[in-house]
């Protein structure tokens, strides 16, 4: 972990996340973010969806929202899900910047001072999980060989577990092979500049909602930096991006927009946009 001492971040910066059924974590995560956000900038908003939790989640957040003027709630009726939640965190945000983070702080962001640096030469910065998923065996060198023609040099290792490692892994494959644009992940921490993100007319309402943004801003010209990330293992509460509803959502969001934007041509005029990797940071590995 890098400690930054220089001065706080002169631009406003939301940070959005969304929680369902996360009385376990919520209080430890707000906490988290309030003294990150209050030590890298000058002014900065916590924006917390609740999606229509059915345990003491929404009324833990509101009793820390007493002390702290700066976290803003708002509740779904009913469960919708991270798509819907996660369009109108970036509706209700008002500062300059917003990024995502998840209530599990799954994503090591300790660096976000030195990150929000990027923004001063690049449009979006894009964190990138460090830990490599190296393939062995000759068996899988035709697997290699596939990706190396699209381009495909830096594969990372995106969960805790073999099955959600294979899930996620197959999940960027398709996004990749499908949208043919060279990021090393679509997921992960993203930070954008608020008013851009907001005129977009996001479509998905499932985990490819960030994948979207990231898509479109590509397509948009707008340059790209990759920066690289830790991954941090829930160690509290029930996962829910990896539920067979969650995953379902989100393929036929994936196959719904392909057909739409690349089959049948909906996708508009492409400005194909810059991506930066650091590779002192971001090493191929094939």
């Amino acid at each position: 972990m890098q400690h930054d001492t220089r001065e706080k971040f002169r631009h406003s910066v939301s940070m959005v996340s969304w929680a369902y059924n996360e009385e376990e974590l919520i209080e430890e995560f707000l906490y988290k973010a309030e003294k990150l956000l209050d030590s890298v900038a000058i002014d900065y908003e916590v924006v917390l969806i609740d999606d229509g939790s059915t345990d003491k989640t929404y009324e833990l957040a509101v009793e820390f929202q007493k002390k702290n003027p700066r976290l803003k709630i708002f509740r779904n009726e009913r469960n919708l899900n991270i798509g819907y939640s996660s369009s109108r965190g970036v509706k209700e945000a008002t500062k300059e910047f917003l990024f995502w983070q998840t209530v599990d702080w799954s994503y090591d962001i300790s660096d976000l001072r030195h990150n929000l640096e990027y923004l001063k030469k690049y449009d979006v910065v894009q964190g990138v999980r460090k830990n490599p998923l190296v393939f062995k065996g000759k068996f899988l060198r035709p697997l290699r060989i596939v990706m190396k023609l699209f381009g495909i040099t830096h594969l990372t290792k995106r969960s805790d577990t073999v099955p959600k490692t294979i899930i996620s892994v197959t999940n960027y494959l398709l996004v990749r092979f499908l949208f043919r644009v060279p990021l090393a992940v679509f997921q992960n921490v993203t930070i954008y500049p608020t008013k851009w993100i907001q005129t977009i007319k996001y479509e998905a309402d499932s985990a490819f909602f960030n994948p979207e943004g990231l898509i479109k801003s590509y397509w948009s010209g707008m340059s790209i930096v990759e920066v690289p990330i830790d991954f941090i293992p829930r160690k509290k509460g029930i996962p829910k991006g990896t539920t067979p509803r969650a995953l379902f959502n989100a393929v036929r969001d994936i196959f719904t927009l392909y057909f739409k934007w690349i089959l049948l041509g909906k996708r508009g005029e492409i400005i194909k946009g810059k991506i930066v990797r650091y590779k002192a940071s971001l090493p191929t590995y094939f």
